[in-house]
């Protein structure tokens, strides 16, 4: 959070389980990795490249972007022409099935957007195996934690189907906020409200597993 709060500044500048079991299971995904597991760095530019994702229609995507962008009601309210411009600093692109956009534990500077298609979200257990945590659907967003932090990615997301996502990447938002504070800033809001309501419902599952304890 100290270094979105920096980005900030420059800008002025210039269903939860009931049994214990499920209970241990539920927590033990919490784990964070171990302190020997050293986290790779990899760029938008290194897994574009991995996965051969290839540039899509930037008309169509800008479209498909502002109708998923004014039908979210956690975002902040952006006119057309807003969202026209926002979508200048995104990278469209379209992505095979099977193909791995984030993979856990590494460490990422970018978010992606999903417009169209299904991914999977999960997470390697400590025991082996891997845990499905969700499944994203056009107008999820993937991996904007580590975009603000810089941090490890918590879980790996992979294309269930041909997918295209709107990319943005750390030195675009460092662009965005500072050639449109205005839509850096509304981004950035947007996120943490993603960010709060998902961290409510984390402390809500967490309330009602401690409760049967």
């Amino acid at each position: 959070m100290k270094r979105l709060f920096n980005r900030i500044k420059r800008s002025t500048d210039r269903a939860a389980p009931t049994t214990a079991e499920d209970s241990r299971y539920f927590t033990s995904m919490l784990q964070e990795a171990p302190d020997d597991v050293q986290a790779a760095r990899t760029t938008w530019r290194d897994r574009a490249t991995q996965i051969g994702a290839a540039p899509a229609d930037r008309e169509r995507g800008a479209q498909l972007f502002a109708q998923l962008w004014g039908g979210d009601r956690h975002v902040v309210a952006l006119n057309a022409d807003e969202l026209q411009r926002m979508s200048q600093y995104l990278e469209f692109v379209q992505v095979a099935a099977n193909k791995e956009v984030i993979a856990q534990d590494e460490l990422g500077d970018y978010m992606a957007i999903v417009l169209e298609g299904t991914l999977s979200v999960d997470r390697a257990q400590p025991w082996g195996g891997r845990a499905r945590l969700a499944e994203a659907h056009a107008g999820d967003m993937l991996g904007e934690m580590s975009l603000l932090d810089a941090g490890a990615r918590f879980s790996s997301c992979v294309t269930l189907t041909p997918c295209m996502l709107a990319v943005v990447d750390v030195q675009r938002l460092d662009e965005m906020i500072t050639q449109e504070p205005r839509l850096g800033v509304a981004l950035l809001a947007s996120l943490s409200r993603r960010l709060s309501l998902r961290l409510r419902q984390v402390s809500a599952r967490l309330s009602a597993l401690l409760s049967q304890n």
